[in-house]
């Protein structure tokens, strides 16, 4: 099954929701797999379960795992290991509303590269779905401007790269195999976690999700790592097939839907608590959504600009 560039609006939007609803579950589980390893094992011993699952994916013939145009996919992989590093290692910091929250930031990037950067036509209803999201945002994170703190800016961080990334899926990368992107995705992930290792194993320095190095008793953590990998191999397969067959700032709001599913999941399974500012921001972000997905259907009608 090779990728089609053609778009597809309505499956991109099911695909999306469907990878958020399994990520929003299974992202939850890094708090309790960082008190055993670190960031970087964790990576690669994620990678050294998925690879197999993704080749897995390639003989059931949903895709090939050549990809067309090495280098665009190796710059797409990069950028998106850049931002999942940033996030995962926010999830051991803060709790999940609001690292996805600052991860979430990356629709704001996709409008204002694509508008900025790449002169693409914005139309109104879409811009003013994107500031309702970001207005929820600002609601799920209550910044503090008297009290700075950096942590804040890791899953923002996370956010810029994770929006390049989109970006590239769908203007350079719309014709390669999802299983083809998948597996660069996960390969460079696992090298950054192996190298990443190699080096904190070498330092000495405080114990920390991001600081630790090779732990070897890592059976308590086993379990959560491979709950990841399979949940994630599902998700991120529907997630990138969602860029290739959707137009990239229409998908990118679409991924606001996991602001329900993990704060939500954290709250039942894990007791972490939803303040009333954070149930109003969810409710916003859930807001723009459906606003972009009912504007994009009328305008699309109507031949209308979104």
């Amino acid at each position: 099954m090779q990728a089609d560039s053609q778009t597809s609006p309505i499956l991109a939007s099911v695909l999306m929701v469907s990878a958020m609803a399994i990520i929003g579950v299974i992202d939850n589980v890094v708090i309790l797999l960082a008190e055993t390893v670190g960031l970087w094992q964790f990576h690669l011993s994620r990678a050294l379960l998925m690879l197999p699952l993704i080749g897995g994916l390639s003989l059931l013939g949903m895709g090939s795992l050549r990809p067309q145009r090495l280098g665009p996919v190796i710059l797409r992989s990069v950028l998106i290991t850049l931002a999942m590093l940033f996030y995962f290692a926010s999830l051991a910091l803060m709790p999940i509303a609001q690292a996805l929250a600052g991860l979430f930031t990356s629709p704001i990037f996709v409008l204002l590269i694509s508008a900025l950067a790449m002169g693409h036509r914005i139309g109104p209803w879409r811009i003013l779905a994107v500031l309702i999201g970001f207005s929820g945002i600002l609601c799920v994170l209550q910044p503090n401007p008297y009290e700075f703190d950096a942590q804040t800016l890791l899953p923002v961080a996370g956010g810029f790269f994770y929006a390049l990334s989109a970006i590239m899926t769908r203007s350079h990368c719309a014709q390669e195999s999802t299983v083809a992107l998948l597996a660069a995705m996960i390969l460079t992930l696992g090298l950054a976690g192996a190298l990443g290792l190699v080096v904190f194993s070498m330092l000495s320095l405080p114990d920390g999700f991001v600081t630790r190095g090779m732990v070897w008793d890592m059976q308590p953590a086993l379990k959560w790592i491979v709950v990841q990998a399979v949940g994630s191999t599902i998700a991120v397969f529907m997630l990138i097939k969602a860029y290739q067959i959707g137009e990239t700032s229409y998908v990118a709001v679409f991924e606001y839907s996991v602001m329900i599913f993990g704060p939500l999941f954290a709250w039942v399974a894990l007791g972490q608590v939803i303040g009333v500012m954070q149930i109003a921001g969810i409710g916003l972000i859930a807001a723009a959504g459906a606003l972009l997905g009912w504007r994009s259907r009328r305008a699309a009608a109507l031949g209308e600009t979104v």
